[in-house]
Order: structure tokens, then sequence, then C-alpha cells
């Protein structure tokens, strides 16, 4: 083998242009990354001119992991196969290289291979590393996404919103998903490099590696840590001290970070928002269309009867213990856009991913993807997972009274709790869009029945006709660490006076429904009137709810109202969200790259008792790195505090600045900037 020396003296990967026109520029411009069915072009410095003689043949050799060759030629062969053009120019050879739409993603090393005129082998030269990712803009490609608003929001855009709350007081969520962050990229693919089946037979899961189907199920299952070395460990019992609490993260990037660093080791804790954030940041950088979605009321049927039943005894006390069934406040997830090549047609667009660990798919604790079409179409039996997401947002809810002689009356049946609200983050800007009617047909339609029916399930009817007795909660705006009222109202349709007794409750809530300790209880007995309504106050005072609540901030009031007949029942709950106090956030002057720029924080507490331990956490994509501040030791009942700092922004354009605080009797507030960094 000849000296490389001699012809091969470096080359230029032309990343500035390569990466401008493979939309990869905002990962950084001194390595090579690109998407997969768009040429790319490098050029080779040549020792002489012209460069190369022309008995001299040139052919490259791509490595994707220690498993899989491919050879390049400088022929195309036809579609689906590595090929390269070349030209040369004084002591320089450009050449452009065309890789297959389909050919798997990961970290590729490229060699340059000279060849004799009879085919020996006189030289060879290790000449680069890059990354190859999905392309949306490539036709070719499986997740080839038409509409470039769309490509702009679902794969460009660092800073997204999230969905809270519940589906009548809906609230917002800032998340920073940084995918173009340094080193984000990489991380992504140690993420699918840890997977159980690329640590099992990797040459395999390389191969796989082109199916986005197939990536993003790995990665679907990679975001939480229950089965392999996953990312995120789930918890939602309120205890974090061992961890950070998952309210406090305000973007995906320091939990990838947290990890890498870790040595692939779990990072602690997060919740359903936190799962799904971290698998968009890690979809989106690898080139996936992927959107946020929050289903609200969203049901948990373990048994699959797509009934969800909630069991009490007479003194509306939950017995449901050990039962697994639940319905969440809310429930995040992510939908990635691609075609169903494994599915028969019909099926293409928008699928369901879900990371948070709930049940096992194919034994692993994973979801999807499964079509949004098959689910509005009631086709319960297409991969993956489709009838758990049809009974997330379409299940019954039926609760049950279990009187002390063992006998049991169903106190109520709603058919319209389940699935409401569905929502992501418009393209068009900072707006919510609502997309169930891509899950599900009207309420009550002709229609809806059908697809109940196709999906077998059985039109279930309250277990006894109505009676004349009525009931009705509302309450007053719910600000935390304020007293407010709640008002039930008892009707009387009927004909006659109606003797009944009537218990109010008031309990702190998870937002997946775990129940934290009861707040207030009220029991009366009473009379009401033919054609007329009575109406029951129950005042909830901070002193009572204050110690009962944590981080999600959520009470559930319950009302059960019994007539002289045990069968004579009726039960209504509401979930009532607190409203929280938001940060003022502001960024002094203008913000240049590389610049420092100052921003203050404003505070002020709401609670009519002191907080203590107090932490800001201040991240941004193109602004800074988590950072975290300390508050003052002791801020007292309406006392404002406020705090600046500094950063120094790292790259142009429009950025959001996310702040976390918390302290040791308020969590979740969050406060944002919007910021426009310019050039030097």
């Amino acid at each position: 083998m000849t000296d490389h020396s001699e012809m091969l003296t470096g080359v230029d990967l032309q990343c500035w242009e390569n990466n401008r026109v493979h939309r990869t520029e905002e990962m950084g411009r001194e390595r090579l990354l690109v998407r997969r069915g768009q040429p790319f072009s490098l050029l080779l410095q040549c020792r002489g001119a012209p460069p190369l003689p022309p008995k001299y043949q040139l052919t490259l050799i791509l490595h994707l992991g220690k498993e899989m060759v491919v050879k390049v030629s400088d022929t195309r062969v036809g579609r689906g196969q590595w090929w390269f053009s070349q030209q040369g120019a004084q002591s320089e050879l450009l050449l452009t290289v065309h890789s297959p739409a389909d050919a798997p993603v990961g970290l590729y090393s490229i060699s340059a291979v000279l060849l004799s005129s009879d085919g020996r082998i006189l030289e060879k030269t290790a000449l680069a590393n890059f990354h190859l990712l999905f392309n949306p803009w490539c036709k070719g490609d499986p997740v080839y996404l038409p509409d470039e608003e769309e490509l702009r929001e679902y794969i460009l855009n660092e800073n997204g919103l999230l969905y809270q709350g519940s589906w009548d007081q809906i609230r917002t969520l800032p998340w920073d998903f940084g995918q173009f962050e340094k080193d984000v990229v990489d991380i992504c693919f140690e993420i699918l490099d840890n997977s159980p089946a690329a640590l099992k037979d990797p040459e395999t899961d390389l191969a796989n590696r082109g199916d986005p189907v197939y990536v993003s199920r790995t990665v679907a299952a990679m975001v939480n840590a229950n089965d392999d070395r996953g990312v995120v460990s789930g918890r939602w019992d309120g205890e974090y001290s061992d961890g950070v609490a998952p309210t406090r993260w305000t973007g995906s990037v320091p939990i990838l970070r947290r990890w890498s660093e870790g040595g692939a080791q779990r990072v602690r804790y997060g919740q359903c928002w936190v799962f799904a954030g971290v698998a968009c940041t890690v979809l989106r950088c690898l080139g996936i269309p992927t959107r946020c979605v929050t289903n609200y009321s969203s049901a948990h049927d373990t048994d699959g009867n797509l009934t969800i039943d909630y069991w009490y005894n007479e003194q509306l006390e939950n017995i449901s213990s050990g039962r697994k069934d639940m319905i969440w406040n809310f429930h995040c997830w992510v939908e990635s856009w691609m075609d169903r090549e494994d599915l028969p047609g019909g099926y293409d667009g928008w699928q369901v991913l879900d990371p948070t660990p709930q049940e096992r798919s194919d034994g692993v604790y994973c979801c999807g993807p499964c079509p949004v079409r098959a689910i509005k179409e009631g086709e319960v039996g297409v991969k993956y997972d489709a009838a758990f997401i049809f009974s997330e947002v379409n299940a019954d809810l039926a609760c049950w009274i279990v009187h002390a002689d063992g006998q049991r009356s169903q106190a109520s049946l709603n058919k319209q709790t389940v699935g409401r609200n569905i929502s992501t983050k418009s393209v068009y800007g900072d707006q919510r869009e609502d997309i169930t009617k891509l899950y599900k047909y009207p309420e009550g339609s002709v229609k809806e029945r059908e697809v109940y029916e196709k999906a077998g399930r059985k039109v279930t009817q309250l277990s006894r006709g109505p009676g004349q007795l009525e009931l009705s909660i509302r309450h007053a705006q719910a600000v935390h660490g304020t007293d407010f009222d709640v008002i039930v109202e008892v009707q009387n349709t009927g004909g006659e006076d109606t003797p009944a007794r009537l218990t109010i409750t008031s309990k702190a809530v998870t937002y997946n429904s775990l129940h934290l300790g009861e707040c207030q209880r009220k029991s009366t007995s009473l009379t009401v009137p033919a054609q007329r309504a009575h109406k029951e106050v129950l005042r909830l005072r901070y002193d009572h709810y204050g110690s009962c609540v944590n981080e999600h901030h959520l009470i559930r009031v319950s009302a059960l109202l019994q007539g002289t007949d045990q069968h004579d029942i009726v039960l209504r709950e509401i979930n009532i969200p607190l409203s929280m106090p938001q940060l003022a956030v502001k960024v002094l002057g203008e913000a240049v790259v590389s610049r420092k720029v100052t921003a203050h924080i404003t505070f002020t507490n709401p609670l009519p008792v002191s907080l203590r331990g107090g932490v800001f956490t201040i991240e941004g994509a193109g602004l800074t790195a988590a950072q975290e501040i300390q508050a003052p030791q002791e801020i007292g009942p309406g006392q404002e505090v406020s705090v600046k700092f500094s950063f120094r922004p790292t790259r142009p354009g429009l950025r959001k600045l996310l702040v976390d605080f918390d302290t040791d009797r308020l969590q979740d507030v969050k406060g944002t900037a919007t910021v426009i960094v310019r050039k030097k």
C-alpha cells in the first residue's frame, strides 16, 4: 500500500454549507450532520494537479458501528443505494455523496480508498465521521412531511408548550426541548445504543435503524427506565428527596446530560409530561416530526373492559385500593409523523407514542407507535397498543357505593368524562390547538356508536333509571393560598318533597388520581321541596387544604346524595386545580451572541405562611445551560423577592428563557421571557 500522503492530503467536510442546506446548522457547524436522501459534499485535497490520475479509481467506505460496512462507488447502481459523483479542479476533488432515503440513521465513519486499474488498493485514508438523520423534507423518507410550517414547529422549534391542569381549566407549561443544544444528538444515539436490542444484537439493531417505526418504539421504551438503561425514572408518591421533583424540570437537556454523564444511570424523577418532553426532544433531534399531546380526563383501563370503576363506601371514603383502574386529570404523550409501511393502507400520518410506563407492550413498558386514525375508527387490533389508547380517550366512568351489608349501588355512569379537549401547541404560535376530532367522533353521534361497537364495546347503561333528585357542583375562583367556596346544589325535579342525606368531602389528589388525604368533610340531612333546589356551601380554607395538597395543587370535591332507598343514590365529583402565581422574568438590554446580558426575576409569596428553601432554576436553548439560584432564606406572606443573574447567549434567533421556583410549601411556580438574540 502506498503512503497515503502521496495522493490524499486532507478533507474539507464543508460543514457550514452542508449543515445549512440540511437544516442542522443549529446543532453546530464544527462537524458534519446531514439528512438521508439528500446529497452532501466533501472536498478532498490531493497532491498535484489534476487531483487523481485517470488510471486510479476512488471508492468510499462507510462504517456504521462495528458491524455495518457500506461500499460507495461513483456509479449510480439504482434506487436505495449510496453513490457519489466527483469533479476535479486544480488539486482538489469535489465529491457529492448521495444517501438512500431509507438508510439507517447513526454515526458513520467515512474512508477514501484509491484503487489501481487492476483493483489493487493503493491507498486508504480515514476522512471523518458524520451523523446521518431522518429527513422529513425528502419525499422518499417515510417521515416526509410536506408542510413547511409544520416542519418548522415539529422539527426545528426548540421551545414548546405542554398542557396541564384540567379539561375546564387548561394550564400551559413552557418546555425547553433543546434538541439542537450541544451534544444532544450524541446523547440521542447513545440512548439507541443502550437499548436491550442494541446490546443483544447490534448488527440487527443497526440494520433496523432505517425504520422510523422501530426507532420511535425504541425511544418510547428507552425514555422510561423501567426495563433497561433508560433515561427517566418515574415516581408519583411525592417522595423525591433522592432526586429532582418532576415539577422542577423546565426542559429535556439537563435530564439527557445527567443521564449521559452518569453512565446511562436513570435520572430521578419524572411524570408523564417529563417523559413526553424528553421523547419529543429525542425524536425531533433524530429528524422525526413530533409533537406533545395532552389528553384530559385520561383513562387508565387495566382490565380492558372500557369502563373505569370507582368504589366508595357510604361515608364517601374511597375503597378502590388494589384496583388499578383510574382516570388521570391529564396525561401527556407524543405523536410522531410517519408512513406505516408495516400496516395496510390508510394508517400513515400521526402515530401515538407514550413513553410513560403504564402497561407492558410485548413485555416492555412502552406504547406505540399506533395510528391516530385507528383510534378514531375503533380499529383496536392494529399494532401497537390500539386497544389501550382507545380506552384512554373513550372509556366510561362508573361510580359505585358499597353498602355496609356488602350490597353495591351504581351511583353514576358518565360516558362523556373521558377524553376531553385533547390538546397540542399550534403550529402558528403559542396557542392551543384542540385535536379531539382526530381521536374520536362527536360524543353521542351515530358514528361514535358504530365505532364503539366495532371496538367490541358494550354500550353500558346506568343500572337504574334517573331519580327525581339531581346533583351538581360548582365553585368560585380557586386561588392557591386563599379560602374559596364550593356550592353543591340538589335539585328536586319531582312532585313530592324528598328527604335525603348529603355528604360532601374535599381531598387532595395527584393529577393521576392518587389520594393524598382528606381536607374537609360536611354531612347534612335535608328535605328538598318539590320542584325546588337546595344549596349547600362548603368553604375550603387554606388552613385545611394547605397541608394536604402536593406539587399538583389539585383538590377533588365529592358529593354523595342518599335517598330513603339505598339504591336511590347520586354521586358527583369535580377536580379543582388551584390557580398559581407566575414569576415576572425580564431581560434587560439587547441580547447579543457571546455578550453578557442580565435578567431579573420577581416573585411575590401568595400564601399566608412563610416560604423557606426557595430555589430558582433557569435554562433556555441557545441562551444558557441550566443553573440554580438560591432565594432568600425566608419569604414572608405577601413579601416580594427579586433576584438577578447574567448569561451569555450562544445562538442567535428567537429564544425563550424558562424559570422554575420551588420552596418547601409551594412548588411548580413558572415564568418565561422571550428573547431576540442578535449576531455579533
